[in-house]
């Protein structure tokens, strides 16, 4: 499965090397179109190859994520293997979502998502998890 164009997602809990499957922070993930942010404190640009989908670490802690999607009804069940060789397991939640704004914005060394109400900022500090009023007036172009 390919990632979402449009999503906001609470992960419910990550499990490392099929070991039992825990929550110890709150971790957002925001997609729009190519673009996402994660409010682990990376963001960048989503691609998929047809097996795996790759988040490509552009702003903030440097890497890339590899692994693979899978539904289970509303929730998304990613898989892969890290750098290291262990593996990992997360399930993603998705926030309530409405059909309001989106778009994705970068500066120099941030880049900030947002999906509705839901936005995640990524700056050299780390990441950030905001959630705004449903009133808000943001722009909502998407640049690179």
């Amino acid at each position: 499965m390919n990632a979402p164009t449009r999503g906001a997602w609470l992960r419910a809990g990550i499990s490392r090397n099929g070991g039992p499957l825990r929550e110890t922070e709150q971790v957002v993930w925001l997609q729009i179109d190519a673009y996402y942010a994660d409010s682990r404190g990376f963001a960048g640009i989503t691609t998929y190859d047809g097996a795996d989908v790759r988040f490509h670490h552009a702003v903030g802690e440097p890497g890339e994520d590899v692994g693979t999607l899978q539904q289970d009804g509303d929730r998304l069940i990613e898989t892969g293997t890290n750098q290291d060789g262990s593996t990992f397991r997360e399930v993603w939640t998705p926030l309530v979502d409405s059909d309001e704004e989106c778009g994705s914005w970068r500066v120099d060394e941030a880049q900030t998502v947002r999906v509705g109400t839901h936005v995640v900022h990524v700056d050299p500090s780390g990441g950030h998890y905001f959630e705004l009023p449903p009133d808000a007036e943001l722009p909502s172009q998407v640049t690179a």
